[in-house]
């Protein structure tokens, strides 16, 4: 079940990881889709916030990863575009395979042999695309295509595996789980620098914020 964290945003807390429902101006979107045994878990959701599968408009990836991008099998066949960064979009439809030379890419591509492309139309977005009331960030170092989406009209900053919640504080995407870091910290203060002010913060691990969002982004853009 989805919790509200405004009237039109809604968190799922997909145990581990997290999805965003969001209300766009009656466009329905969905933000990521966590592991592949969570799709019908989201649907259901959509009748705890009132809405209906048919009422669901897009998808947005923050990225391709097996955690965010597993559940999208649950929405083949429907009349759903997915939206995604423009250097994640041909690892989403399998036209390309993630890269054996990079240890995050390496993992990528053990996990991918579980996933099927999607049945819906994938549209790829550049820096500075707008999706509704969202602009897209690019903002790379988890992985290449990684965006982060911000609407200033909801006041929300979606931040995908940019950064994670850790103790109540932000902190930059681990080595481990992350194709640079030295991307990923660049990518963090960009963003700080040119995104506008939100208040509710959607990290894609750990719990949101519904206050102050990006003065703690802004935060841990300091200690970079």
């Amino acid at each position: 079940m989805p919790t509200a964290l405004t009237g039109d945003i809604w968190w799922y807390d997909l145990r581990g990881v997290n999805a965003t429902l969001v209300d766009d101006d009656g466009a329905l979107t969905l933000v990521d889709t966590g592991l592949p045994w969570h799709g019908n878990g989201l649907i259901a959701g959509l009748s705890d916030a009132d809405y209906e599968l048919r009422d669901l408009d897009r998808i947005l990836l923050t990225h391709f990863d097996f955690d965010h991008v597993g559940g999208l099998s649950a929405f083949d066949g429907l009349d759903v575009t997915i939206y995604v960064g423009e250097r994640d979009a041909p690892l989403v439809t399998g036209e390309q395979a993630p890269p054996l030379g990079n240890h995050k890419g390496a993992f990528q591509r053990f996990l991918s042999a579980l996933l099927d492309a999607p049945d819906n139309e994938v549209v790829p977005l550049a820096d500075g695309d707008t999706i509704g009331s969202f602009t897209v960030y690019h903002t790379p170092g988890h992985t290449p295509g990684h965006v982060c989406y911000v609407s200033e009209e909801l006041s929300l900053g979606l931040l995908g595996d940019l950064i994670r919640e850790d103790s109540g504080r932000f902190e930059p995407s681990p080595w481990l789980m992350s194709y640079d870091t030295d991307a990923v910290a660049r990518s963090i203060s960009d963003f700080a620098d040119r995104s506008p002010a939100f208040e509710v913060a959607v990290p894609g691990h750990g719990v949101p914020f519904e206050k102050s969002g990006s003065e703690r982004l802004d935060r841990l853009a300091a200690t970079l």
